[in-house]
């Protein structure tokens, strides 16, 4: 920056710009929303309805979505809610472990206790919002949005659909993609989205010029699951203690740990029963076809 512009910036009133930023940071360390995401609401008839259209991979990322192992659940010291370290190339995770050593006791109580605390799948992808009734400013952005299963399988079908008459559709493409209707509804107390679909294939936009702006404001995804955002092993170890509120290892775990123990905590259940954590199942045919189809994509790129 030139002294001229310094300058220019004072008569400007930069101040405004500083005051912004510092509500910005005290909202994020103070626990706010994280901007990037969208999420849709309910109106005050417990319904919820949005447009949303599925964008296509990220500048040098091959998968148009990342997906999140992730546990919730209550023990006797508090809530555990962490990502799991098996998120990345099947790492070794406390939870998982634990579940592990409670299935293989052979107890009907402790396999009820790993069901409870299993793994849950999310999956997360850059959108555009087309319509959303109830934050009409989020109309015409790009966000990142988590999902679950119920959707990722609507996509599913529409990459590989069921019947031989019906024809693939890339729903994350630009020209060939289609709208996502989504609806939502409380069914049991849950959220419930069985009524979304896709809308027929139409180009998102009929300018080129305004879609190519439109993907160099994307997301990372592969940054949402890069090693760094996943706390350690040992630290996911020492809270899971803390949630269970009993000794869960052999031996107390240290409070300081050396940078050769890093990579690997203190709990040794016994593995020699059972060689997958029962929490940690393994990818389904369709999410391995639909994962083979959109690197075929890549790969044809």
């Amino acid at each position: 920056m030139s002294f001229a512009s310094l300058k220019k910036q004072s008569k400007l009133g930069y101040t405004d710009k500083l005051v912004k930023e510092v509500e910005k940071m005290n909202s994020t360390s103070s626990g706010g929303a994280d901007d990037r995401f969208w999420k849709p609401e309910m109106d005050k008839t417990g319904v919820g309805s949005a447009i949303i259209r599925f964008l296509p991979s990220p500048d040098g990322e091959e998968l148009p979505w990342a997906k999140i192992y992730s546990h919730a659940f209550k023990g006797p010291g508090g809530w555990y809610i962490e990502n799991s370290l098996t998120t990345n190339n099947n790492g070794k995770d406390p939870v998982s472990e634990y579940n592990r050593e409670l299935w293989n006791s052979g107890n009907d109580k402790d396999k009820e206790t790993v069901r409870r605390q299993k793994r849950k799948l999310s999956y997360y992808s850059n959108i555009y919002v087309v319509k959303d009734p109830a934050n009409p400013a989020n109309e015409g952005k790009v966000f990142l949005y988590k999902f679950g299963k119920k959707i990722f399988d609507k996509i599913l079908t529409a990459v590989k659909p069921e019947f031989d008459d019906e024809t693939p559709v890339n729903v994350f493409d630009f020209w060939t993609g289609a709208n996502f209707r989504l609806k939502i509804k409380k069914v049991d107390g849950y959220w419930n989205y069985d009524k979304s679909e896709f809308d027929a294939p139409s180009p998102l936009l009929d300018d080129d010029d305004a879609l190519e702006a439109l993907w160099n404001k994307q997301y990372s995804l592969a940054a949402l699951v890069a090693p760094d955002q996943f706390k350690s092993y040992e630290i996911l170890e020492k809270r899971l203690k803390t949630v269970l509120n009993a000794n869960v290892s052999s031996r107390p775990l240290d409070d300081e740990v050396s940078e050769e123990d890093n990579s690997r905590g203190s709990f040794k259940p016994d593995f020699s029963a059972r060689k997958e954590p029962v929490a940690a199942s393994a990818p389904t045919k369709e999410e391995d076809d639909a994962l083979s189809y959109f690197q075929r994509l890549a790969e044809d790129n």
